[in-house]
Formats: C-alpha cells, structure tokens, sequence
C-alpha cells in the first residue's frame, strides 16, 4: 500500500509528465531517501517534463520484503519498480546512503538477465547538500568514478539541458560502459544509523 507522500509524489510526476509529449524522454526511476520527500517533489515538478518518472521505490509496506530469499527480494524490485525504466537516478539527501532500499534499488538497476535489462545509474545532489561532504551509497560509490567507470554524480541541475544531458549520459553508458559495472559488494541488510 503506498503512502500519502509516494502517492503525492506520483500525482506531481503525471502532471510534469504532461508538460511534455517528446517522444525522447527516457523512463527514469526515481531512487531516493523519503526523508527528502519535499526535495525529491520539488525536482520532479522542476525537471519531471524532461523524462518520464517511475517514482514508486521499494518501502516496508512491500509483502516481499521480508522474504529470506534475497534473490527473490531483488526480482520483485526489479519487476515491480524498474521494469521500463532505462536510466535510475539516485537523489542523494544526507541520509540516502544509510538506506537498505536504495542499495536493493541500485543492484536490481545494475543486473542484467534474461527478462530485465539494466538501467543507466547517475546520482544527483539534492539542494540541502550541496556545499557539504555528501556520502555516496556504497554501491553507487563503486560505479562513479569520472569517465572511468559506470555511472556518473552530478550537481543539482541548473537548467533543462544540463539534466537532458546527464539522462542521455547514463542511458548511453548501458551500452558503451556495461563491462565497467561493480556489482559485487554484498547487499544491504538493514539501514544504517545516519
């Protein structure tokens, strides 16, 4: 059952969504911590007209999460949240790192197999932490590294283009970087104390 935020959030995405009928936007998948809910509102209604948002993440209210299975787990994420989508960007708040469900989001991302594709992975810094030592999810962390590896961290977006670019950057490096990707750190447990 979701939330009234995850509920919310969804409303804002299909009105930005209607600014626009570009057929380019790619489908993005919106991984965030719910504590920036009103950072994560205020960038989909700023930039949701440039992609179209897939915002729903994983949360406890999920009935698979308390399956030991952690294959199984991992599959349903994959299946229920990230299915179409073809770029997940990582809003990054000061807590986001801390969170089990942001890591299970940027694993299912970066898996390939017969049924699911993987995503393009980029991380944006929210408003409330620029400026600041932002600590990266571990996994994003091993897949950002300049034009070196996987994915890419960005400022907060100054202009349609600049976030345009940085979609199409990820949505290009699936193919281009694929033999980049680090996926091999063990998966979050539980979320860590922030």
């Amino acid at each position: 059952m979701a939330t009234y935020g995850e509920i919310r959030l969804s409303r804002i995405a299909e009105a930005a969504a209607k600014k626009s009928n570009d057929p380019t936007r790619r489908k993005c998948f919106i991984s965030y911590h719910h504590a920036d809910q009103d950072e994560v509102e205020e960038f989909v209604e700023s930039f949701g007209h440039l992609f179209i948002a897939r915002i729903l993440g994983v949360s406890d209210e999920d009935d698979f999460i308390d399956s030991d299975d952690t294959d199984y787990v991992m599959d349903c994420i994959r299946e229920r949240y990230l299915t179409d989508s073809t770029v997940t960007i990582v809003l990054l708040g000061r807590c986001t790192w801390a969170r089990r469900y942001v890591d299970w989001e940027i694993y299912s991302t970066l898996r390939h197999d017969k049924l699911n594709r993987r995503s393009g992975l980029m991380g944006i810094n929210l408003p409330s932490v620029e400026g600041t030592s932002v600590t990266l999810p571990a996994r994003l962390a091993d897949n950002v590294d300049g034009d070196k590896l996987y994915a890419q961290w960005w400022k907060y977006p100054s202009s349609d283009w600049a976030l345009r670019s940085c979609i199409e950057d990820a949505f290009t490096a699936r193919t281009t970087k694929s033999h980049l990707i680090d996926n091999t750190r063990a998966r979050k447990i539980r979320s860590s104390p922030c």
